[in-house]
């Protein structure tokens, strides 16, 4: 160790000296984020413009016919069902 804090400022320059090569991985980080962001992007605009009215199709269980075909529909919808009173519910209570 150096006398008058020679460890800190060894340090300190040592840092200096990596720091570019912090700042070249970030940009590079940041760069590669953009065009995967982009390439993205871009293949979402080829398929809504290969489409018909450029729009996508439902994505909801409600509108799949072959969802409609096994009897399963909405989560919402089923719990609704199931908070329906039936009219052959017998009352608990005494």
């Amino acid at each position: 160790m150096l006398k008058g804090g020679g460890t800190f400022w060894s340090v300190h320059f040592f840092c200096l000296l990596l720091q570019p090569f912090h700042i070249n991985n970030m940009v590079e980080t940041l760069v590669v984020s953009l065009v995967i962001i982009a390439a993205g992007m871009l293949l979402l605009l080829v398929k809504v413009l290969s489409r018909k009215n450029g729009t996508f199709s439902s994505q909801h269980i409600h509108d799949s016919e072959a969802m409609k075909e096994r009897g399963i529909h909405c989560v919402m919808d089923q719990d609704r069902e199931m908070r329906r009173k039936s009219r052959f519910a017998v009352s608990e209570r005494s």
